[in-house]
């Protein structure tokens, strides 16, 4: 929005001073011709003005007229043939303007008029015409660079957006692939254990069997269903290259034990039972720490980092929190940035939020916060 209005602004500037230098030509005109402003010459430079401001797409039009104009009239003319110099200048055209300076003058200097270009002053008009002409080529070599860094920026930015969206959609397909283990799961042993009580038929009453043989066949058509729907997110080549999936429910201390074992000075604080917290949530500690303990490894190695887990009610926290590296990292990292993207569209899916950034004294901070179901809550403990 600022931009169009410094180029609508530009535009009336440019009408304002061609309206007023070729005022000012008829002016002069006018009074070297004895106050006779129907003439010929009058005629001629508002034919320059009006080209100049209204003949962008006949670009050779407004030099050829204040060409002509400068050559027969001289001084009087020349403010507007030095506009139509820096506008081939502006447009790459230098030839065409030193060509057009080298006609007026020739014939400036063959008809010899009252005001002629040659007439000695105190500023030559060589002078006005390179002028013109080497700040055309600024000014269109400026817009140029602009237009240009202005594509690149809006480049950037759908590019930017573009990595965004496909951050959120691995992680889509990440926990949808994950909670397709966890309810397969489920469901699984749901209709093991109502098969293996179907089998005692002479043990239970007839409605109970019924009810079992209803339940078991809901559970397997559950999970044929859901096999059907996610099972294709399994396959390799339709999960991120670069974010292979964690094993389902896979223990936080098998991972920190991992990060140790290279080299990474980790100490961990659980509370509350990983029982009291539904699937949902332990697997998304598995991604905030793993992703928090990369982040250390990356950009603060040699600090010891710290994390705190709590399960119980009312909700699940997770804070990792790393002071300044005290090391040297062997390669250097260039982050994409989009890891905690994804985090956060997994948070913000299960109703919480995710807060990573400095903590003051260099210290990086890592935090979320998933609330537990209302059934979590008010159920009893496990």
């Amino acid at each position: 929005m600022e931009q169009r209005r410094s180029r609508r602004w530009a535009v009336y500037g440019r009408y304002a001073l061609v309206v007023l230098l070729t005022l000012g030509a008829v002016q002069s005109g006018a009074m070297s011709s004895g106050g006779q402003y129907v003439t010929v010459r009058s005629a001629v430079v508002l034919a320059c003005g009006l080209s100049l401001l209204w003949g962008r797409r006949l670009w050779w039009l407004a030099p050829a007229l204040t060409t002509v104009a400068a050559g027969v009239w001289g001084w009087p003319v020349l403010p507007l043939f030095v506009i139509a110099l820096f506008d081939l200048a502006d447009r790459r055209r230098v030839w065409a303007a030193v060509s057009c300076s080298a006609v007026a003058l020739a014939g400036n200097a063959v008809l010899s008029p009252v005001a002629s270009l040659w007439i000695p002053q105190q500023y030559g008009v060589f002078l006005f015409m390179q002028l013109a002409v080497i700040g055309g080529l600024w000014m269109g070599n400026r817009r140029r660079l602009v237009q240009a860094l202005n594509a690149q920026v809006e480049h950037l930015r759908t590019e930017r957006e573009l990595r965004e969206e496909a951050a959120r959609m691995a992680e889509r397909s990440a926990i949808a692939a994950e909670m397709h283990d966890v309810l397969a799961h489920r469901l699984s042993l749901i209709a093991l254990h109502t098969g293996i009580l179907a089998t005692r038929k002479d043990t239970l009453p007839g409605p109970v069997i019924e009810r079992l043989s209803l339940l078991r066949t809901a559970s397997t058509d559950a999970l044929t269903d859901l096999r059907d729907v996610l099972g294709a997110l399994h396959t390799t080549e339709n999960l991120p290259a670069c974010d292979p999936p964690a094993p389902v429910l896979r223990d936080v201390e098998e991972m920190v034990e991992q990060a140790r074992s290279a080299g990474q000075s980790i100490s961990v604080t659980v509370e509350g039972s990983p029982a009291r917290a539904p699937a949902a949530h332990r697997l998304a500690v598995y991604r905030l720490v793993q992703e928090a303990l990369t982040n250390a490894r990356k950009h603060a190695p040699g600090a010891p980092v710290r994390v705190r887990i709590d399960y119980s009610p009312p909700a699940t926290l997770v804070e990792v929190t790393n002071p300044p590296g005290t090391g040297q990292a062997g390669v250097p990292s260039v982050s994409s940035g989009f890891g905690l993207i994804g985090l956060r569209e997994r948070v913000e899916a299960l109703g919480g939020h995710l807060n990573a950034g400095p903590a003051g004294a260099g210290t990086w901070r890592l935090a979320a916060r998933i609330p537990h179901p209302v059934t979590e809550q008010n159920g009893p403990d496990s």
